[in-house]
């Protein structure tokens, strides 16, 4: 896990994603039927996703879903 600037574990990449695909977190909640608010908070590692919305976030973006992911090893 890698640790921010302000000692926050990073654990997905749901942001990073979502700017190389050049998406937004609007967009991404509008797709799933969430609030951005939530989006907001999965992006900054609040909170997290369950493993069936990191799927669908995968699905939605039309990658694999390791890629959202922060590896450990």
């Amino acid at each position: 896990m890698l640790v921010s600037n302000n000692q926050q574990i990073v654990m997905n990449r749901i942001k990073v994603v979502l700017a190389e695909k050049q998406r937004t977190n609007r967009w991404l909640a509008e797709q799933m039927g969430k609030s951005e608010n939530t989006i907001s908070r999965w992006c900054s590692n609040k909170s997290q996703p369950s493993i069936a919305q990191l799927q669908e976030i995968a699905n939605l973006l039309d990658i694999d879903v390791r890629t959202l992911i922060t590896p450990t090893k």
